[in-house]
């Protein structure tokens, strides 16, 4: 160290100081403006690439709390739906039966009525069957009694008398 106080020249010292600040004053125009510029530029892109990010963030909790709204939106939807669907399906269930019921009751009174008619078809044909049958067998006596000739002059008179007295 003591060399180079020994050494140490003004001139020398004036010059090299002139050298620094106009490399300082060129590395500031050329260099550090550039460099500051870019930093400067980096920093400003950091903060809208920061910003960005917080608004889609933002974004993202926006259509987040709308998915979540509209998905609850399509589930009330389609819990109606599904109750209106059992509604429908009851109600049908409901007319359906009824309509089984009704014709079930006309089916059970067309054939009570079905019974009823063949049932007095079915007694006039007996009444039909007795009276021909009673026919025969008052014919089939009145033929035995009246083969002989004392007996139908008895039943003459008898009904000669029933006759009178009526």
């Amino acid at each position: 160290m003591e060399k180079l106080i020994n050494d140490f020249s003004f001139g020398l010292f004036f010059w090299q100081i002139l050298l620094f600040v106009g490399l300082l004053l060129l590395l500031r125009k050329f260099a550090w403006k550039p460099i500051l510029e870019a930093v400067n530029n980096r920093e400003e892109g950091i903060k809208n690439a920061l910003e960005s990010a917080e608004a889609a963030k933002k974004e993202m909790q926006n259509l987040q709390a709308d998915n979540e709204r509209i998905l609850n939106e399509a589930r009330a939807e389609r819990d109606s739906m599904l109750k209106e669907a059992r509604e429908l399906k009851e109600s049908m269930i409901t007319d359906a039966k009824s309509e089984a019921q009704a014709e079930a009751d006309k089916i059970v009174a067309q054939a009570q009525a079905t019974i009823e008619s063949e049932k007095k078809a079915a007694i006039t044909e007996l009444k039909n069957q007795v009276a021909g049958i009673s026919v025969e067998i008052a014919e089939k006596m009145v033929r035995k009694e009246l083969a002989d000739k004392d007996k139908q002059l008895e039943l003459v008179d008898s009904m000669l008398g029933d006759v009178t007295l009526n």
